[in-house]
Formats: C-alpha cells, structure tokens, sequence
C-alpha cells in the first residue's frame, strides 16, 4: 500500500473521510482513527470528493511536478554558469 510519508495512505484517509461524511459526530470518528481535528481537516481540503483512483493521479501529478521543477532550477543553474563563464573569457 503506498504511503503519502505518514502514517495513512490516500486510500485510508479517503476512507476515513467517508466514514466521518456518514458519522454523525466527526469526533469520534477522528479519535478511532488517533488523528486530530486539524489533520482532518486538511485531509478533508485536500481529498474532498475524491475517489482512490483521483488521489493516485494526484499523486503521480505532484510527483511529475517535483520533478519538472528539478529539471527547470537545474537548467537555470547550467544558464548561470554559462553566463558567468562566457563573462569572464
């Protein structure tokens, strides 16, 4: 099961938000699961409405991100130093 660095992966904390949409009281939800009031509330604003397949492509998205930024901050320091090194010849 993948993790998302925590303790819960998307599709437990999917399901957790389910069960705390049909609870009657959020609390105890939260306190079975051992997480706190802020914790699902993040959850909630993050995965709101998704199913297990649209937090898994959310995931491979924020990964592709992470690295398309890589590419760009190490593209920008190979610009850098070739900008220095042409300065100075």
């Amino acid at each position: 099961m993948a993790k998302t660095g925590k303790r819960y992966s998307e599709e437990q904390i999917i399901g957790i938000l389910k069960e705390a949409s049909a609870a009657k009281a959020v609390g105890d939800v939260i306190r079975r699961h051992g997480i706190s009031a802020h914790t699902y509330y993040r959850w909630k604003t993050k995965y709101a409405g998704m199913d297990v397949s649209d937090a898994r492509r959310l995931r491979a998205l924020e990964e592709e991100n992470r690295r398309l930024k890589q590419l760009v901050a190490q593209a920008a320091l190979d610009n850098q130093i070739l900008k220095e090194l042409l300065g100075k010849g």
